[in-house]
């Protein structure tokens, strides 16, 4: 199991349709649900005052957090950083 902090900022068009607007979001929410129901979104945080996140996965490869990324329908729409973790020797439990 391999573990990643993402940072995604969301940066939807001002001038997007509404309904669109409304669908993605929606959509969004649902695949994100889906993920944390599944144990491959283990966190998700809002950062406050801003269209943002940080999230913890727990992916089997690269390729699939890869994968998972690409299809958030917010993907577009987003500026994502990716940094791989692993258990610090000093920390009391493992979270892997």
């Amino acid at each position: 199991m391999h573990l990643y902090h993402v940072r995604m900022d969301v940066d939807i068009p001002r001038d997007l349709d509404e309904a669109v607007r409304t669908d993605i979001v929606t959509r969004e929410k649902k695949y994100s649900q889906e993920l944390q129901q599944a144990g491959k979104w283990r966190h998700i945080w809002r950062i406050v005052g801003q269209y943002s996140n940080i999230s913890v996965f727990a992916v089997e490869s690269p390729a699939e957090l890869h994968e998972i990324l690409w299809n958030l329908p917010l993907f577009p729409y987003m500026t994502i950083s990716i940094l791989p973790l692993t258990t610090h020797p000093s920390a009391i439990e493992s979270v892997a």
